[in-house]
C-alpha cells in the first residue's frame, strides 16, 4: 500500500482509495460499462461504482470469472445492479457483437470506462494487429465509436453529462521516437514490448483529447479524459515473468494497493468536481501533465484517421 503523497487541489492524493474519492456520491441514475472488469482495478472500479448505486455492465473476456466477481460483489452489496457481458478487445468481431447486443438491450449509457489492458511479448491480434495496439487502444477506440450515439442519446434524454474515461499510463512517455509507428504498427523488427505498451498508452491519451475536441465542437454533453492509475500490483505483468516477480517482491512497500489504483478512475467517472472537464489527463485524482507528444493536436488527428482505416479496411 502506498502511504506517501500530499493532497492536490481535488483534496485527494496518491494514497486515496476509490471509496474515499466517491464518498457521499449518488450514482443511482447512471449506467456504466467497465472493460476488463473481472480483475485488478477494473474489478475494484466495478465494486465501488456499484456501491455508489451505478448500474454496471462488466465487459469481460472471461464470462465465468465475471460472474464469479458479480456474485462476490452481490454478497457485499446485495442491492448492486450488475450485468456481465462477453467482450474481447483484441477482436473487432467481438467488439461489434458486444456493441450490437448492448444497443439491443436498450440500456442507457452514461459512463464508458476503457480500463482493460495488456503487457505482452510480440503477438498479433485476431485481426492481425500488434496486440498492445489492438487491445489497449484500437479496441477501445472502436468500442467508443460504436457506442457514442447511445451515449449522446442518453445525455440528451437524461440531461446528465456523459463521461468517457480512458485508463492510460505515465508509461506513455516511454514510446518509440516517432510516438506512433503508423507505418510499422505490425513490424516485429525494432519491436520492444515496453515501447509498444507506451505507444498504446500514448494513443489512449490522444484518443481522449481528439474526441474531447470534437464533442466540444458539436456541443455534446459528453466529456473524454484519460488517466494514470499509478503503479499497482495487478496481473497485467503476467507475461513478463521477471518484472512480475520483481514487482511482487517490492510491491507491498512501493506500489499502490488495488483500491488506491482504482481511485483516479472512479474520481474521473463520478466526482462532481470533474463536471465539464474534458481533454485532460489525471493522476492521483488530480489533473496532471503529459508528454509533449500527448499534446500534439496534429498527431491526434492523424491517429484518428489512421484508426478508421484499421477498423474499416477496404
Amino acid at each position: 500500500m502506498w502511504i506517501f503523497g500530499s493532497k492536490g487541489p481535488s483534496g485527494f492524493s496518491s494514497s486515496s482509495t476509490a471509496e474515499e474519492v466517491t464518498q457521499g456520491i449518488d450514482g443511482s441514475a447512471l449506467t456504466a460499462i467497465v472493460t476488463g472488469a473481472s480483475s485488478g482495478i477494473g474489478e475494484e472500479t466495478t465494486r465501488v461504482l456499484a456501491l455508489r448505486g451505478v448500474h454496471v455492465v462488466m465487459a469481460v473476456r472471461n464470462v465465468d470469472a465475471g460472474r464469479n466477481d458479480k456474485e462476490a460483489i452481490l454478497k457485499e452489496i446485495p442491492g448492486a445492479k450488475i450485468d456481465v457481458m462477453a467482450l474481447d478487445l483484441s477482436s473487432m468481431a467481438s467488439i461489434r457483437k458486444f456493441a450490437s447486443q448492448y444497443q439491443s438491450s436498450n440500456l442507457p449509457l452514461n459512463l464508458l470506462i476503457n480500463n482493460a489492458g495488456v503487457v505482452t511479448p510480440f503477438m498479433l491480434s485476431h485481426d492481425g494487429i500488434e496486440l498492445h495496439f489492438a487491445t489497449n487502444y484500437l479496441g477501445p477506440f472502436l468500442l467508443t465509436d460504436l457506442l457514442l450515439e447511445t451515449m449522446k442519446k442518453t445525455a440528451r434524454e437524461s440531461n446528465i453529462e456523459g463521461r468517457i474515461v480512458n485508463v492510460s499510463s505515465i508509461g506513455h512517455r516511454l514510446t518509440y521516437s516517432e510516438g506512433i509507428r503508423f507505418d510499422k504498427i505490425n513490424d516485429e523488427s525494432g519491436y520492444y514490448s515496453w515501447y509498444a505498451y507506451g505507444q498504446s498508452k500514448l494513443a489512449n491519451i490522444l484518443h481522449a483529447k481528439e474526441l474531447s475536441r470534437r464533442l466540444k465542437e458539436d456541443g455534446v454533453e459528453i466529456t473524454a479524459n484519460s488517466l494514470h492509475p499509478g503503479g499497482i500490483l495487478t496481473n497485467i505483468l503476467r507475461h513478463d515473468h521477471c518484472m512480475n516477480g520483481f514487482c511482487h517482491l517490492i510491491g507491498k512497500y512501493f506500489l499502490k494497493s488495488i483500491p488506491q489504483g482504482a481511485a483516479t478512475t472512479c474520481y474521473v467517472a463520478l466526482h462532481p468536481h470533474v463536471k465539464g472537464v474534458s481533454g485532460e489527463f489525471f493522476k492521483d485524482s488530480n489533473i496532471s501533465n503529459t508528454s509533449s507528444m500527448a499534446k500534439d493536436v496534429d498527431l491526434a488527428k492523424k491517429l484518428r484517421d489512421f484508426s478508421f482505416t484499421l477498423i474499416n479496411p477496404k
